[in-house]
């Protein structure tokens, strides 16, 4: 299953490397990485978090182990899951909520696809703020650990993956679909 995951990585990197502006490899070592994305959504923060949380509406499936992102649900209160069905007692847990402030901050533990086969541990932060006539939405992803290679070379690709998400989460927002529009991969 974890070579799947990153060749749906791979190939995610090669979609989107240029066509978000806003995001980043904020710090990358061979034992860790972080990466940071931030999305300006029209909604308040109140509407933004029940949009967040509603993640099997705007996660892409392609980023799923089922191949089904309405499989995935997220529970955002401390001690839920963000979790995936698989069939009747399959299935897979990829991070747990160890923080929530509705509205405000949603912070999740555990390592994301093709990293939970690896001894990686990983801190998601969520927060949502106030701005010009609705929210940003800025999303921090902290891993570090021992894997099949140094950390530093799949920040580069957590952080692509991680911000095509990001641009889903902004279009379910925006929208109410989070396909891709003509323009997402137009270069600037």
């Amino acid at each position: 299953m974890s070579r799947q995951w990153l060749v749906r990585m791979l190939t995610c990197l090669m979609m989107a490397s240029t066509a978000v502006a806003q995001a980043e490899v904020v710090r990358s070592a061979e034992t860790g990485f972080t990466v940071n994305q931030t999305v300006n959504v029209t909604m308040p923060p109140t509407a933004a978090w029940s949009a967040l949380s509603d993640i099997g509406r705007w996660w892409d499936p392609e980023q799923s182990y089922s191949g089904d992102a309405r499989n995935m649900t997220l529970e955002p209160y401390v001690g839920g899951c963000f979790c995936e069905k698989m069939g009747m007692y399959a299935g897979v847990q990829h991070m747990r909520v160890i923080a929530a402030q509705p509205g405000k901050m949603l912070r999740l533990t555990g390592a994301l696809g093709p990293l939970q086969e690896f001894a990686i541990t990983g801190n998601l932060t969520w927060t949502i703020e106030v701005a010009g006539g609705g929210s940003r939405i800025n999303m921090v992803y902290t891993a570090s650990g021992y894997a099949d290679r140094p950390l530093s070379q799949w920040a580069p690709i957590v952080d692509s993956v991680l911000a095509s998400l990001m641009q889903r989460l902004g279009r379910f927002i925006s929208t109410g679909n989070p396909g891709e529009t003509k323009n997402d991969n137009k270069r600037d």
